[in-house]
């Protein structure tokens, strides 16, 4: 298909706004809240990331898919993005790893984008007024009548809630086997997981079982975990994902081969009875800085968080707690924690890092380090009641 497109699109927001551009990727009409991503590189992995599904990014970097799509940097086995936006679309592709342009890989997948509109605008807008549902009709949709158009947009789920986890999980479990020198089965719970966090978990003596989002705490049982990790979390409030939390809180607390884990952090919160609030503004980068109080590092490290662990609930009985382990240097405060009575941390962003930089990549060799004692905790105690 050709760039050099003249279909009309418009992107209208929930407050009214709406913004005249031409049609990019797909026909048609899409829904979903609107964010932005300020990403320069990795528009890719940003596409594929399962963490975007229900959600319209608008690329803050002006010159978009000059590199193209390939089959190597895929994050997942699709495009999750429910919408694009674009300002200029390159022209043509230029990369030896390329094969197709970006609009045809939207296209191919069904997604609805719009270019030529002014995005600093639209990223001033949600960045003051907060991330809002909005709505993007190209082809003949952007014919319909503006109040039509507006009527739809408003009349478009919510995210909080929404249990997009569904949508993006897999269906049966699928194994990864474990690179150099085995550790044991580890069971991740599908709640948008990238493959990148696959290939790392596997690449430090994990067999990765990546089970359904709808995982029992039987199936995980099944699995012989030595621990159970949660993936970076796509809803938005965990009121939408109750089994992935019911067996979340079960693996925490009774299941002795899953005690060591690591998870999203509004898993983690659900599951210690901590509430998770939404950030209010539409926010999403590839490269943020990150301070953890507890060693002098500072990493680079991405953010596509819909929901933000809070502090204890009030009623909570639960004897877990937790404290704050990593501070941002800019936006709302991530809370990002470590347990204090399980082997058990959490940390509000995607510590893969596939686009680059790695600079988190130590908090995989963390969680290794982290199975390792444990395990190695629990054959001590059983070889102890052993000898009683």
């Amino acid at each position: 298909m050709t760039l050099f497109t003249t279909d009309p699109a418009v992107l209208v927001l929930e407050d009214g706004t709406r913004h005249a551009g031409r049609a990019y990727g797909a026909r048609g009409t899409t829904l979903g809240e609107v964010v932005f991503s300020t990403g320069m590189t990795g528009y890719q992995e940003t596409l594929t990331d399962p963490s975007y599904a229900g959600q319209i990014v608008l690329q803050t970097a002006p010159h978009i898919g000059n590199t193209g799509m390939n089959g190597e940097d895929t994050e997942s086995r699709r495009i999750w993005v429910a919408g694009y936006i674009v300002r200029d679309p390159s022209r043509v592709v230029s990369n030896w790893r390329s094969e197709q342009s970006l609009d045809d890989a939207l296209e191919a997948d069904g997604i609805v984008g719009i270019s030529g509109i002014d995005t600093r605008a639209v990223t001033r807008h949600i960045r003051s007024a907060g991330s809002m549902r909005g709505g993007i009709f190209s082809g003949a949709a952007a014919g319909l009548d503006p109040e039509e158009q507006l009527r739809l947009v408003r009349e478009a789920p919510e995210m909080s809630g929404l249990n997009l986890s569904a949508s993006v999980s897999v269906d049966v479990a699928e194994v990864t086997p474990a690179a150099g020198e085995r550790i044991g089965n580890l069971a991740v719970l599908d709640l948008g997981v990238k493959q990148t966090t696959i290939d790392n978990l596997a690449a430090r003596g994990f067999e990765v079982h990546v089970l359904p989002q709808s995982a029992t705490i039987d199936e995980i049982r099944a699995v012989d975990p030595v621990a159970v990790f949660s993936s970076c979390c796509v809803p938005c409030s965990m009121t939408g994902c109750p089994s992935s939390v019911s067996a979340s809180v079960t693996s925490c607390s009774v299941a002795p081969s899953a005690s060591a884990r690591t998870s999203c952090p509004s898993v983690t919160a659900a599951s210690t009875s901590r509430c998770s609030t939404r950030p209010p503004a539409g926010w999403r980068s590839p490269h943020t800085t990150t301070a953890s109080p507890s060693t002098p590092r500072w990493t680079v490290r991405p953010t596509a968080r819909t929901a933000t662990a809070g502090s204890r609930s009030a009623t909570s009985a639960s004897t877990t707690t937790s404290s704050r382990a990593f501070a941002p240097s800019t936006s709302p405060p991530s809370r990002c924690s470590t347990t204090l009575d399980i082997p058990a941390f959490s940390v509000q962003y995607h510590p893969e890092a596939a686009a680059g930089p790695h600079d988190a990549n130590y908090l995989f060799d963390r969680f290794r380090d982290m199975v390792i004692a444990d395990v190695s905790n629990r054959s001590a105690r059983s070889t102890t009641e052993e000898q009683k």
